[in-house]
């Protein structure tokens, strides 16, 4: 007695329509991100008018603080405190960038200059810059040198570790085929290990500048006479919470700009890079 197998067959895809074409696959409504980005701002107002009404540790609210802030900008106190604090951020994270990418390239691309500069790197990097505060006094003053310095050193040790890492995370193949094809050291460094390592520079930057905002109000303790940081300090010997919740806040939108600005460059210039 002899018994017929049918023969496996693959499940045939789903299909819709007369010519049998495949249904579309559904796809959920996506929400802007700038509308998902004023959802989140609502809404941590909306908290925070809350803890204030209910007495959270006198937690001044919204508008006490937005009181405060247009007293502060009409007699043009927090404009000088902010293009003060600004001025001294600036300096630092420009000063720290620039020597940190070429210090990350040369650790990167050179065996003996990583040898010789790593250990370095590494050691301050467990250091907190709030540490060096006193050096810095004793060693440089209390005029702009050393607050500028400590804000340099932080933008400095979070930026050379991201462009150190990003020359040695290009692809060998990229290099080794521009070997192939030619091209001189010099030629591959700045054609090939550049353009890949940008990306990570770019964020390094980023970190960097958190960093440097990180580092502002404790660098303005030098001995300033000016600046956010020094007002939200001042303010702290009174009570005064609705003028350090207004240094808070404009710290906050200055370094959110200046990320944003970041963001926009990176994307600009990483465009080859493929995305999500």
């Amino acid at each position: 007695m002899s018994s017929t197998r049918t023969p496996l067959k693959w499940a045939e895809p789903v299909r819709d329509g007369a010519e049998g074409t495949r249904a579309p696959r559904q796809r959920g409504v996506r929400v802007p991100p700038v509308a998902l980005n004023l959802i989140a701002l609502v809404a941590g107002v909306g908290l925070w008018a809350w803890l204030a009404s209910v007495g959270v540790q006198a937690l001044p609210g919204p508008v006490a603080v937005a009181g405060r802030a247009g007293e502060l900008i009409a007699d043009g106190t927090l404009a000088d405190d902010a293009l003060a604090s600004l001025r001294r951020v600036l300096t630092g994270f420009a000063l720290g960038t620039l020597l940190a990418v070429p210090v990350g390239f040369l650790m990167g691309w050179y065996p003996v200059a990583r040898g010789l500069l790593e250990p370095y790197v590494q050691f301050f990097r467990t250091v907190p810059p709030l540490a060096m505060i006193p050096l810095a006094i004793v060693l440089l003053g209390i005029g702009e040198v050393p607050k500028v310095f400590v804000i340099f050193l932080a933008a400095f040790l979070s930026s050379v570790v991201a462009a150190f890492q990003g020359v040695v995370g290009v692809n060998r193949t990229l290099i080794d085929a521009a070997r192939v094809l030619g091209a001189r050291d010099g030629t591959i460094f700045l054609k090939v290990v550049v353009p890949a390592s940008a990306p990570f520079i770019l964020v390094g930057m980023r970190i960097g500048l958190g960093s440097a905002w990180g580092t502002l109000v404790a660098a303005e303790l030098i001995a300033a006479q000016e600046g956010l940081g020094f007002r939200m300090q001042s303010a702290q010997l009174y009570y005064d919470l609705p003028t350090i919740f207004v240094g808070l806040v404009t710290i906050g939108l200055l370094g959110l700009l200046m990320d944003r600005l970041l963001l926009l460059a990176e994307r600009r210039l990483t465009r080859w890079q493929e995305t999500r």
